[in-house]
């Protein structure tokens, strides 16, 4: 019987892993047994995290502390999962911020902070690993998680910063494909639509959010957790062998409006 989504023996770092949809795509490919670095800042908190899904999963998990926003730290960190596993087959760019506030109130320190955390920091790690561990084994699954806000505008919340730097990672995925394919590399993006986390939930469940969410969303509800693993599994997995440089939305149907 084929296991199609069988990761063992591979080795997938996840940026933003300290907590939220990082955590939970790791303990997704970690289930399939992938080992997992989590990389985030805090350094305790992706401690813990490698801890409980090294001893639920089974798995080799590695912890390694870096702001994604430092060129030097990003090639060290690369360089000590290489030291420690010897090859990288599987990146998840999860690491993101989110600016909110009417575009002409928006400062020159919050677009500049988006666009390099969101775009250049996926950026960095990206030519980071395809260098070192991808392009040399002649395969990687790079996975960046974009936005379906980087697929359209929205009225609800002013957030330009964050539509500018995802629809960016939109475009970049397409540009990373393109390049990157003769070497084996396939580059998606995950778009996905409003999911709860410790940063979205208490504005998602305001009556102003929870209105337009029935209006907006065909489905007319928000994503419950676990409902990015799959997609993150198929493309982080060999069965997704013909599938380069698409952005896939996991909303509830947003952009099909």
């Amino acid at each position: 019987m084929k296991s199609y989504f069988d990761l063992k023996g591979q080795v997938a770092i996840v940026t933003g892993c300290s907590a939220g949809l990082g955590v939970q795509m790791a303990k997704a490919l970690a289930n399939q047994g992938a080992a997992i670095v989590a990389i985030a800042r805090r350094k305790e908190k992706i401690e813990a995290v490698a801890k409980e899904i090294a001893e639920t999963y089974g798995v080799r998990t590695l912890a390694v502390p870096c702001d994604i926003t430092d060129t030097a730290r990003v090639e060290a960190s690369v360089d000590e999962v290489l030291k420690e596993f010897g090859r990288i087959d599987i990146l998840i760019n999860n690491a993101g911020t989110g600016a909110v506030a009417p575009a002409e109130d928006i400062t020159d320190e919050q677009f500049h902070n988006e666009m390099n955390i969101d775009l250049f920091g996926s950026f960095r790690v990206a030519r980071s690993v395809a260098k070192k561990a991808m392009i040399p084994a002649k395969y990687g699954r790079i996975i960046n998680i974009a936005s379906m806000y980087g697929l359209v505008g929205n009225k609800i919340a002013g957030s330009a910063p964050y539509h500018a730097a995802k629809g960016g990672v939109v475009n970049m995925t397409r540009a990373l494909a393109a390049e990157w394919g003769k070497y084996g590399i396939t580059v998606n993006s995950i778009c996905p639509g409003y999911f709860y986390t410790d940063l979205t939930r208490q504005t998602l469940d305001s009556e102003f959010f929870q209105q337009n969410a029935r209006t907006m969303i065909p489905l007319e509800r928000y994503g419950k957790e676990g409902e990015l693993d799959s997609a993150a599994v198929f493309l982080a997995s060999p069965a997704s062998s013909y599938v380069t440089g698409v952005n896939l939305p996991v909303d509830g149907g947003y952009t099909a409006m």
